[in-house]
C-alpha cells in the first residue's frame, strides 16, 4: 500500500487540533516537591555572536517521562524506545469529578469497565491517561494537610495490572507528580509505578489540559531525547484530534 504521508500531514493540520499536553519548562514548573526547581544560565549571549543557555534540572521535572530503569535495575532506558513507541492511541478517563469529591481517590477496576460500557474496550497498544484536573491547582500538587500528609489521586495498582494483562495497554498517563495515591505511600511506597515500569512500560506524570481532548478517537504524540540508559527526562506530548470530536463526553 503506498501511503502518501505529505497528504496525511496535511490533512492532519487542516483538519485536527493539536492539544498542548505539557507544561512550560522553567523554574517556576509544577514538579514532585523532592527534587529541587530546576535553574539556568546564560554561557552566551547576542554580543557574543549567540545565545546559549546551559540548564541544571532533574530527569524527572515537570511534564516527563518515567523509563522502566527509573524504578527496575536492569530495565530498558530512554535510549531503547523507537519511534514506534512515541505515538498512541490515547483513551482519556475522566475521574475529576471523582478526584474532586476526594483527593485520595484510587483509581480502579471498576472505573475503567465503566469507562468501556460508554466508549467501548481499550484497544490494544493504546495510551491510557486518567483527568483529573489536578493539574489546574498550579504549584499545589501535593494539598497537604494540616500534619503535613499529601493527598492526591492516583491509580490503584490493580488497575495498572488489569490494563496491562487484559488489555495489553503501551503505555499510562496522568495529572499528578506520582502514580500512586498519596496516603499509600507509608502502605505500599510505589507499588503502582513499580509494577508499569516493570513491564517495561513507560509512564507521563503532570500531563495538563486532557480536559480539552476527548474521551476516544485522539492520539497522542510523546517526545523525549535518546539518553544511554536515561531514567527519564522532561517530556513534550500532544494530543491531536479531529476539530469536530466531542470533547469530555463519555
Amino acid at each position: 500500500m503506498n501511503i502518501n504521508l505529505w497528504e496525511l500531514v496535511a490533512d492532519l493540520k487542516k483538519n485536527c487540533e493539536f492539544v498542548e499536553l505539557s507544561h512550560d519548562v522553567s523554574p517556576d514548573t509544577p514538579h514532585w516537591s523532592g527534587f529541587p526547581a530546576m535553574s539556568m544560565e546564560t554561557l552566551f549571549d547576542y554580543p557574543d555572536g549567540f545565545y546559549v543557555n546551559k540548564f541544571n534540572i532533574v530527569s524527572q521535572y515537570g511534564t516527563h517521562i518515567d523509563a522502566p530503569c527509573h524504578f527496575c535495575e536492569g530495565h530498558p532506558g530512554l535510549d531503547s524506545f523507537t519511534g514506534r513507541d512515541m505515538i498512541f492511541p490515547l483513551c482519556v478517563v475522566d475521574l475529576s469529578e471523582k478526584a474532586a469529591a476526594n483527593s485520595d481517590y484510587e483509581f480502579s477496576v471498576d472505573d475503567i469497565k465503566e469507562w468501556e460500557t460508554k466508549n467501548g474496550r481499550i484497544p490494544e497498544g493504546s495510551f491510557v491517561a486518567v483527568r483529573t484536573d489536578w493539574y489546574k491547582r498550579g504549584t499545589d500538587l501535593d494539598n497537604c494537610d494540616a500534619a503535613g500528609q499529601k493527598h492526591y489521586p492516583g491509580w490503584n495498582v490493580d488497575t495498572i495490572r488489569f490494563l496491562v494483562e487484559e488489555r495489553n495497554i503501551a503505555a499510562i498517563g496522568h495529572e499528578q507528580s506520582d502514580t500512586d495515591p498519596a496516603v499509600l505511600g507509608p502502605e505500599n511506597g510505589y507499588a503502582g509505578e513499580t509494577y508499569i515500569l516493570s513491564t517495561d512500560r513507560y509512564q507521563i506524570e503532570l500531563l495538563r489540559n486532557l480536559d480539552k481532548l476527548p474521551a476516544v478517537g485522539a492520539a497522542i504524540l510523546v517526545c523525549f531525547p535518546k539518553i544511554t540508559n536515561g531514567a527519564g527526562f522532561t517530556a513534550r506530548c500532544i494530543g491531536i484530534c479531529s476539530k469536530d470530536a466531542s470533547r469530555h463526553e463519555e
